[in-house]
């Protein structure tokens, strides 16, 4: 039986290329800003003309979503299925949740698309509003379900839902701006292990979220 022979350079070349600009997109994003960025800077990176990154993405905006769906919507979807399916603690699950965010999106270029949301937001209306329905909301929703999930299995006490959540968006959000802005330039040596970071503040976190088992006082 004949070996196929192997797919031609340039058909190669052709699938690959909107992965190639992705990514060539999401490093210049995250190291110039949106509004910095220019696509003819996106195709020389990526090694193809800018008429070639017109065919797969028809403007700037267009390809910044494809960046952010790329590698952090898609992400938040398979979150959802796999963390649904967890068969442990709420408490475990917690755990998990922001070690697996961590994982795979704070310790990867595309933490700084958080980051220049927050900066150009007030400039691009139209990307804020994109994010926030791609990207926040989704994200609300599945700390929300976790948190519920707890509570209805009397792990956690009860608590006000919809604010408790930003307790677990609060370190990751610090650890974003750390790793993008300040921490960088800092000449303070002070350690900020970043995983280290996330399981003290989990524990914390924990520690008010724990119900907690009626005192046992001596009889009288």
């Amino acid at each position: 039986m004949a070996t196929p022979s192997p797919a031609p350079r340039r058909t190669r070349r052709k699938d690959a290329r909107p992965g190639e600009l992705l990514q060539a997109a999401l490093e210049l994003f995250v190291e110039k800003g949106y509004a910095a960025t220019r696509v003819e800077e996106v195709a020389q990176r990526a090694q193809v003309s800018k008429g070639t990154l017109f065919l797969y993405f028809p403007s700037k905006v267009e390809l910044f979503k494809a960046v952010v769906r790329a590698n952090i919507s898609n992400l938040l979807r398979e979150w959802d299925g796999e963390l649904g399916q967890f068969g442990g603690s709420s408490a475990e699950l917690v755990r998990l949740a922001v070690l697996r965010w961590w994982q795979r999106v704070g310790d990867t270029p595309a933490s700084g698309i958080s980051k220049l949301v927050m900066s150009e937001a007030g400039q691009f209306p139209e990307l804020a509003a994109f994010y926030e329905q791609e990207v926040i909301m989704p994200g609300r929703a599945l700390l929300r379900r976790i948190l519920q999930r707890g509570v209805e299995r009397g792990e956690f006490a009860p608590m006000d839902l919809e604010h408790a959540l930003y307790s677990l968006l609060a370190p990751m959000m610090f650890l974003l701006m750390w790793k993008h802005s300040f921490g960088p330039c800092s000449r303070s040596g002070l350690p900020l292990d970043p995983v280290a970071f996330i399981e003290s503040q989990t524990r914390l976190l924990l520690t008010g979220l724990l119900a907690r088992q009626p005192h046992q006082g001596n009889p009288t």
